[in-house]
């Protein structure tokens, strides 16, 4: 029994260091309108959950767009408006490569290294914000998670005292660096914060901005509705260098 309150009292300092290391601008500004409508688009990650549905419906929506994948039979979506190409988040090179020639990049890293430290996610992404500044690629839409900056505590009880002190805590931790990444870069960025994913269908009915989610229960929201989000903040400014919360 005396393990119990250690233990509770790592998992609240480990959730208080999310909140102070990740980016606590959730609010959005108010009557921000309107932005440009991107013709060409490149999603990275698109061979994962949230990625594939990025690919469908940006196609769905008119979008040209391009899918960066390591393994090109990783995406099996065929249309005249889609691209497939060949490269690595951790590759300079291919990354600058796969980002010229584009209007916009949304974002949808993911990983199953949970269990050491890694850097893949914030790596990666430092790596595709210096590509994007070489090729004067503005907009930048990123999925992270809620339970990070502002949204600290927000995944519910079951995760800020088990899944992520015992299994995530690298994972997260690394999100954070993501955060800080895109916060002090020069794009024009929106972090998006799901909560627990599912593989639900697209209803897009959801709830979206700075107090979303639960400090008791588990909140959701299906891979098809993030993407739905996402793609909105192509051309809505709502929450232009923010980072809201979405969840069912």
């Amino acid at each position: 029994m005396r393990f119990l309150p250690v233990y509770a009292a790592y998992a609240a300092a480990l959730s208080g260091a999310f909140w102070q290391n990740g980016v606590r601008n959730s609010a959005g500004q108010p009557s921000a309108g309107q932005g440009p409508t991107p013709a060409s688009i490149l999603i990275v990650g698109a061979s994962g959950g949230t990625g594939r549905e990025l690919v469908t419906q940006a196609l769905d929506r008119g979008y040209r767009v391009t899918a960066l994948a390591r393994d090109l039979l990783s995406i099996q979506t065929k249309h005249e408006r889609l691209r497939v190409v060949q490269g690595d988040i951790l590759d300079y090179p291919s990354l600058e490569s796969a980002v010229k020639g584009h209007d916009a990049v949304l974002c949808a890293l993911g990983h199953k290294q949970y269990f050491r430290p890694t850097r893949i996610l914030s790596q990666g992404t430092i790596n595709l914000l210096r590509a994007m500044n070489g090729q004067g690629v503005r907009r930048l839409v990123c999925e992270t998670a809620l339970g990070i900056g502002s949204s600290a505590g927000r995944m519910g009880l079951y995760y800020t005292f088990f899944v992520l002190p015992i299994i995530l805590p690298f994972y997260f931790w690394d999100k954070t660096r993501q955060e800080q990444a895109i916060a002090a870069s020069l794009a024009d960025w929106v972090i998006v914060r799901p909560g627990a994913l599912t593989n639900g269908p697209r209803r897009r009915r959801y709830r979206h901005g700075a107090n979303v989610g639960s400090f008791l229960t588990t909140v959701r929201i299906s891979r098809a509705d993030v993407a739905d989000f996402m793609l909105n903040q192509l051309t809505d400014n709502t929450y232009l260098k923010a980072a809201p919360g979405v969840c069912s």
